[in-house]
């Protein structure tokens, strides 16, 4: 029988990936829902593709783009409750969660409540709402795989071992496009050198996010629910060629580690095929044709958002909603000329300040926070900056 899929964000980079991972063996899934945020075009054409039962415009501009998907006899829905609706399916085994931002963590949270199992790219809903999602995750007996190609590492590392034998968790990052950078050549930075990822091609919020490091902070977050550890038994790794995707540390002082080319359509095979796994044609990894294979330690006074990460988990509650909240914001003013690069972390670093972290949230508290936080920046951290 297939395995019936969902892809929220099926136009983003996550989604076209899984996409073309599914495409080498339609034998094993059946695409039921597609979802987009604007891409009306190409999600025409994975439609025409792939026969989804349903599609999710979330950013509807006009009316008229439900026409063509009617004519494929593909029911559509648009916006927020179109998406929230779409997510309370019962007829699905599994969402390809790839999208970006605070969005996905409602959404994910209807899928676990109707029973669905959760692949997860989209890191924000862990790190707004770990503590939540893992509650329902345990009380629904659904599974969260992680997509992300250092989350899937330590989780295949783990498969067959048990908690309380792990030390560690070992994290690697390839330290991103500015590793070698002084930090005083930040305030210049450019949006087109922050977009030049070394090693992998994502979207443009995650690879700014990996020029910040506070990618690693967030998977940082993410890790502490998803494998249940203390935050303090998660270290940060900086391997530039990408090629270790991260290990693990046991008791008994051997170290697992997992290896591949930066390629995500192996982490997002695995996730979809699991617990077994789906072959299919990949570059082979050639050990004795590899570079020398190299690790140090963050630089956490250049990259100060690693940092501030683990300070979010220290003062628990919402306080990381507010990490990744101000990052959001702060990426996008980024991206759009309104503030330096230097100056994303130090807009993270201003909302913490001015937090009171409320314990164990509730999903609407979490949301508002969210909100209250995103309009703080404009409100008032902004002007207080001269931006």
């Amino acid at each position: 029988m297939k395995k019936r899929i969902s892809i929220w964000g099926s136009t983003g980079s996550i989604g076209t990936q899984t996409l073309d991972v599914i495409q080498r063996a339609q034998e094993l899934y059946d695409v039921v829902v597609l979802t987009a945020h604007r891409n009306v075009k190409l999600l025409f054409e994975q439609a025409k593709q792939f026969r989804p039962k349903e599609v999710v415009l979330c950013a509807a501009e006009d009316p008229s783009w439900k026409e063509p998907f009617q004519s494929l006899g593909i029911r559509v829905l648009e916006g927020r409750e179109g998406l929230l609706e779409s997510a309370s399916r019962h007829d699905v085994d599994l969402v390809v969660n790839g999208l970006v931002g605070a969005v996905g963590l409602e959404a994910t949270y209807r899928a676990i409540q109707a029973g669905v199992s959760i692949a997860l790219a989209n890191k924000e809903v862990l790190v707004m709402a770990g503590e939540l999602i893992a509650s329902e995750i345990r009380k629904r007996g659904v599974a969260l795989i992680p997509v992300d190609s250092e989350h899937s590492a330590i989780f295949q590392c783990l498969v067959g071992e048990k908690k309380e034998n792990v030390r560690r968790i070992l994290l690697t990052g390839s330290g991103g496009p500015f590793l070698r950078t002084p930090k005083s050549a930040f305030d210049s930075v450019t949006v087109e050198q922050a977009l030049s990822h070394p090693n992998w091609k994502m979207g443009k919020k995650v690879t700014v996010d990996s020029a910040t490091l506070v990618n690693k902070g967030l998977e940082v977050i993410e890790a502490r629910w998803l494998f249940d550890m203390s935050p303090h038994a998660i270290q940060v790794v900086i391997h530039p060629q990408s090629i270790i995707h991260s290990m693990v540390e046991f008791t008994d002082g051997s170290v697992k580690a997992q290896l591949g080319f930066p390629d995500m359509r192996i982490p997002i095979g695995y996730a979809l095929a699991y617990p077994e796994r789906q072959a299919f044609h990949t570059t082979p990894l050639d050990l004795f044709s590899l570079p020398s294979l190299t690790f140090e330690p963050p630089d956490v006074d250049k990259f100060p958002a690693l940092t501030l990460a683990y300070h979010a988990l220290e003062m628990g509650g919402t306080a990381p909603v507010v990490y990744n909240a101000a990052d959001e914001v702060a990426v996008s003013l980024f991206l759009s000329g309104q503030i330096r690069f230097s100056q994303i972390s130090q807009i993270i670093e201003k909302c913490l300040e001015r937090h009171v972290a409320q314990v164990h949230p509730t999903l609407q508290e979490i949301l508002d926070t969210d909100q209250k936080t995103k309009a703080m920046i404009y409100q008032e951290i902004l002007p207080s900056m001269g931006a």
